[in-house]
């Protein structure tokens, strides 16, 4: 959910902003300086009722600026804020020249100022205020934007990781099924330790913050159980970097690739072959390498574009552009799969 905007300060607190009060004081005490540097009165009565005008013609500006609630339509609140604004100069100088009725040549001279420059720099600030709101309203686009299109891509790996885990079990119950079928007395081993592994591997299908380690002992894990179907026809070996070893690893992505290197490449081949899975780093970037010395890619079935779509998908979501996914020819026979993508911390 995106973070809650600061909330805007109200009443007195948002007429009398330090930022605005403060710029109000500075241009007040500058005139007050001016005018006294004409005047035989002493130049801390000038600051001083420079001062007092300022704040008398901020308060009315920031007053209504949300005072009256409504305005007819033809009525810009702007123009509302600057006839104010000139209204109050002669008002002010008034109630000014009935407590303080000797420097009444002074006080004119604060009130053309005033008339002078009051109009103008209440302009500036009504444009400069737009222009925060302005950019105000984008950044908060640009939030809720930015939330939103996390949210797609959180709902669609949650979708594509659904539909993976039923092709998972139902690929291992189809090996299960045929062991049983061919009589092997190898299935009810199997099949214990098919329950063994998905009894740890399942929920680490849920997680979104999956680690190398983590991968790798679910890939080991499957290995294991194909290697009971067929003892004489894989081996297989799996190395991967202490240095990557918690780092995240999109579920199901080294899994993908040996799952395709079994059933592509092992599998169809009459002798079998070797599987070998790498992960290391460099240049701070996670590289995956599944080489196989199957039957290459000749020879495989459609499906192995289709999950390797899939995977592409998947690092997609995960990591934007910055994944590539590539699989090539090994001489004389077999498939080498390779991934790159940036190495990061698991998500807490």
């Amino acid at each position: 959910m995106a973070s809650a905007a600061p909330s805007s300060p109200h009443g007195f607190a948002r007429i009398f902003a330090w930022p605005r009060a403060r710029f109000v004081l500075a241009v007040s005490a500058a005139l007050g300086v001016i005018g006294g540097l004409h005047n035989g009165t002493p130049i801390f009565i000038d600051i001083l009722r420079s001062v007092i005008m300022g704040g008398a013609l901020l308060f009315v500006f920031g007053a209504l600026e949300t005072r009256p609630r409504r305005l007819p339509k033809w009525l810009p609140r702007t123009v509302v804020r600057l006839i104010g604004i000139v209204f109050a100069i002669p008002v002010c100088a008034a109630i000014m020249a009935m407590l303080d009725p000797v420097n009444r040549e002074s006080l004119s001279r604060l009130v053309g100022a005033a008339l002078l420059f009051a109009p103008w720099i209440a302009v500036a600030a009504i444009l400069r205020h737009r222009d925060l709101l302005v950019r105000e309203q984008a950044f908060a686009f640009e939030l809720e934007r930015s939330e939103f299109e996390r949210r797609v891509s959180d709902a669609r790996l949650s979708l594509m990781q659904a539909q993976v885990e039923p092709h998972f079990l139902f690929n291992t119950l189809a090996n299960i099924q045929a062991l049983v079928d061919a009589g092997s007395p190898q299935a009810s081993k199997v099949l214990t330790s098919l329950i063994a592994y998905l009894r740890a591997a399942v929920p680490r299908m849920q997680s979104q913050s999956n680690a190398f380690d983590d991968e790798v002992q679910l890939v080991r894990a499957y290995l294991e159980l194909m290697q009971m179907r067929m003892p004489d026809r894989l081996q297989y070996a799996i190395h991967l970097d202490p240095s990557a070893a918690r780092l995240y690893c999109p579920p199901m992505t080294l899994l993908t690739l040996v799952e395709n290197a079994v059933r592509h490449g092992i599998d169809p081949s009459e002798t079998g072959g070797r599987i070998d899975a790498d992960i290391w780093i460099r240049d701070d970037r996670c590289l995956l390498r599944v080489k196989d010395t199957g039957v290459g890619l000749k020879t495989v079935s459609r499906g192995l574009g289709t999950g390797l779509t899939n995977l592409r998908e998947r690092l997609k979501l995960a990591f934007g552009g910055d994944a590539q996914l590539t699989l090539t020819e090994v001489v004389p026979h077999g498939v080498c799969a390779e991934i790159s993508f940036p190495g990061r911390e698991v998500p807490a």
